[in-house]
């Protein structure tokens, strides 16, 4: 089976992954977890979706551009394959996570929901510090 992947270390890939699972009614597609090391969470895309798109800083891509190897680590599909898990296992031969929602999410959770919560707690902090408690 080819694919590509992009990975989103830590928490903020388990957010992202949590955010597409949201948006897809629970089936956003392939995702792989790793309970160690950067804690890494690798969607798994069709082959050569991520070549021409713009991504995040931090979102890892894994393609398969000529010259170059990638390794993604998979678990089985049934049985105990710590430290890798399934997020969500794929469910049908071709059945990827679609690439544009998955950018849209990243770049959702990882640019816009921060910028916003930044915009939130500055404008709190300037009415905290106003005297006669207008806004």
């Amino acid at each position: 089976m080819q694919f590509d992947a992009v990975r989103v270390d830590g928490d903020d890939g388990r957010r992202v992954a949590a955010c597409l699972e949201q948006l897809t009614n629970g089936d956003p597609g392939p995702v792989v977890t790793e309970a160690n090391g950067r804690r890494g969470v690798y969607f798994l895309v069709p082959p050569g979706s991520t070549l021409h798109c713009p991504w995040p800083a931090e979102a890892v891509r894994f393609n398969a551009e000529p010259g170059r190897v990638g390794y993604v680590p998979v678990p089985a599909l049934e049985g105990r394959t710590w430290p890798l898990a399934w997020w969500w296992p794929p469910t049908e031969p071709g059945r990827f996570v679609h690439p544009l929602l998955l950018r849209s999410a990243v770049v959702a959770v990882l640019t816009v929901t921060p910028a916003a919560e930044d915009f939130v707690r500055r404008a709190a902090a300037g009415r905290a510090g106003s005297s006669d408690g207008s806004p």
